[in-house]
């Protein structure tokens, strides 16, 4: 206890400009924790929805049943049911055309899941910019904070004649509060960024092949109405 409420005075007397730091790193800690667990719960619901729809997709349900399974609710669409929604949706549109060729009619099929596949990469990938944003400069904030407490208290030094460890002591340990805080911030960013760039590249992977797969099985079905 003795050594918490140490800790908190020498937060507390700390420069105003190492105060502003430690804020900084405070605030960017508990924003990187707020999108650590969203974006876990995010992708975790994106590979339960993958497992899903490829149990649905692949259990010889007929395709227009399926398509008019997900029509009533297309603007929630996410994953793997916005790719196949999108291709199956343009792939029907472009097939009512008498002008338009199998050819022609992948063509745009391929252009619209591409699309959406984007779509999904991106709602895959948002807020890891900042994970990793605060991973690579938070320990060099908290050192900014450091090296400006030090040179404080050198300062305050000067200005007497005889200097003591008790004298010193206290202005080094306020600063190093703030490289503390830099790799609070960071470790858990940086190891939270990693696993979710991994995570994402496994999911982006299924979809993927989820769409060559679509395509493969729109091209049989296109060639054969001909």
């Amino acid at each position: 206890m003795a050594t918490d409420a140490s800790l908190w005075s020498f937060v507390i007397n700390a420069g105003a400009i190492v105060k502003i730091v430690m804020l900084l790193l405070l605030a960017a800690s508990l924003g990187s924790w707020t999108i650590i667990f969203q974006r876990h719960m995010f992708l975790k619901h994106a590979c339960r929805a993958i497992r899903s729809f490829e149990k649905r997709f692949w259990s010889k349900i007929d395709l227009n049943k399926l398509y008019e399974s997900l029509k009533t609710h297309q603007q929630s669409l996410t994953g793997l049911e916005h790719i196949f929604y999108s291709g199956f949706d343009e792939f029907n549109r472009l097939s009512k055309q008498s002008s338009a060729n199998p050819d022609a009619i992948m063509e745009g099929t391929e252009r619209a899941m591409r699309i959406a596949l984007a779509q999904e990469v991106d709602k895959l990938e948002r807020n890891l910019p900042f994970l990793a944003t605060v991973g690579s400069t938070s320990p060099y904030v908290g050192l900014f904070g450091t090296v400006w407490g030090i040179m404080t208290s050198f300062r305050a030094l000067g200005a007497v004649q005889q200097a003591t460890i008790s004298m010193v002591a206290p202005g080094i340990s306020e600063a190093l509060i703030a490289t503390a805080m830099g790799l609070f911030a960071a470790i858990p960013a940086v190891i939270a960024y990693n696993y979710f760039v991994n995570v994402v590249g496994r999911l982006t992977n299924h979809y993927d092949t989820f769409q060559d797969e679509f395509s493969s099985i729109l091209h049989r079905k296109a060639h054969g109405n001909c």
